[in-house]
């Protein structure tokens, strides 16, 4: 199963489609604009929640809660590391590998391979193609690329700042 995630460019808010491989809606993503902490609810077609993305604040380091239909699934953290960021994620048994400032990585459960993540250059806007090996972990598998991504931008703000 492969999905597309299309950022848009100069929102607001953050704005996101996520297509299928034939360019049809699958999910829709949107943020707060006004909340303590990025808070992003993912809809289906039909405007029914699906996932829900919360930023948990006062941590150390970027911490973020994912609930599935309103049951919290997995907990994402990035860790403390100098030299390659990593990521932990709490829940499920699942390890992320690969460059994250390029958006090509990959997340694992033990020797099982769930998903991959690419992102398209030479785009209007970032894209990004996600690989589902695993369909049934779609949901979540989108949940951890979201998050991955919420922290990528907030530090390259920071530092532009």
């Amino acid at each position: 199963m492969k999905l597309y995630i299309k950022q848009k460019v100069f929102s607001w808010r953050d704005r996101f489609a996520v297509k299928d491989e034939f360019g049809n809606d699958v999910y829709f993503i949107e943020g707060e604009l006004f909340s303590w902490g990025k808070k992003l609810y993912v809809t289906d077609v039909n405007g029914n929640e699906v996932l829900y993305i919360q930023q948990n604040l006062w941590n150390w380091m970027p911490n973020y809660s994912l609930f599935i239909y309103e049951k919290e699934v997995a907990v994402v953290k990035k860790e403390f590391t100098f030299f390659r960021p990593q990521y932990s994620i709490i829940g499920p048994n699942w390890e992320v590998e690969g460059n994250f400032w390029g958006h090509d990585y990959d997340i694992w459960e033990f020797e099982n391979h769930i998903a991959s993540i690419n992102k398209e250059w030479f785009t209007w806007g970032d894209s990004y193609e996600l690989n589902i090996l695993d369909e049934s972990q779609s949901l979540l598998a989108l949940g951890v690329i979201i998050v991955i991504d919420c922290v990528i931008a907030e530090q390259q703000n920071n530092s532009a700042n």
